[in-house]
């Protein structure tokens, strides 16, 4: 794992969407653009929850390669100077009931319609990356140097810890999010929690605040939550 990698699956993480491209079926492969709301899996993954109607769908069903723009450059004034990077790989349908969970965690509205017999969860299968993290630093990223490896036991404890979080320290929650990160005062949620981060929620805003460390264990999440926690306490 290198700094590059890590730059991209942060910019994979902490999106809520990304522009998707496909090769528009029965149009000579024209490119065809979309919006999608996405997740990730534990390790990074690109996660889609998509409906068999939409003419990304019909596509990726004929032919499943496709690139995904992650742009964390919102809210600069110069915006050819922030982090964006182009994934390339495969969506390949999902069974992983985490999976599921894990995107209709960070996207609540999402469970409207993800019942509807037309709607399926993808994993993108991560081919390489193009990422551009400001003028000049520009690079091809491989999956194996952006894809976690093992997690540990965080994957079966993820939503316990979500559950516990919400529903008993969302003083904390709001610490993180205000004092952390500077946001403002909303009603914030802990919607993820991976190895290296967890993801807060507040309204429509998504916010991605990091570990110091790895954690691979509740235990571990503990003891990084409580730090934070108290970090966020400690600030005026």
């Amino acid at each position: 794992m290198n700094e590059w990698g890590r730059q991209v699956r942060d910019l994979i993480r902490g999106a809520d969407r990304a522009a998707l491209a496909t090769a528009l079926a029965g149009q000579a492969s024209h490119p065809y653009a979309s919006l999608v709301l996405t997740a990730s899996a534990m390790d990074g993954s690109p996660l889609l929850l998509i409906s068999d109607l939409a003419e990304h769908t019909k596509t990726l069903l004929r032919d499943a390669r496709l690139s995904l723009l992650f742009d964390g450059t919102g809210g600069l004034d110069d915006a050819l100077s922030g982090s964006r990077a182009g994934v390339l790989g495969r969506a390949v349908p999902s069974a992983d009931a985490g999976e599921r969970v894990r995107f209709l965690t960070r996207h609540p509205s999402a469970e409207d319609y993800a019942g509807f017999a037309d709607f399926h969860l993808y994993r993108v299968i991560v081919d390489r990356a193009r990422l551009i993290a400001g003028f000049g630093q520009i690079r091809w990223v491989a999956a194996d140097q952006i894809l976690l490896g093992d997690a540990g036991t965080l994957a079966a404890d993820e939503t316990m810890i979500l559950d516990h979080m919400n529903a008993d320290h969302a003083d904390a929650i709001r610490g993180y999010a205000t004092a952390l990160l500077g946001l403002p005062d909303e009603a914030w949620r802990m919607v993820g929690i991976d190895p290296e981060g967890c993801d807060l929620r507040g309204g429509g805003c998504l916010a991605r605040l990091p570990f110091e460390a790895p954690v691979r264990s509740a235990e571990e999440a503990r003891r990084e939550l409580v730090r934070l926690a108290k970090a966020a306490r400690g600030k005026p």
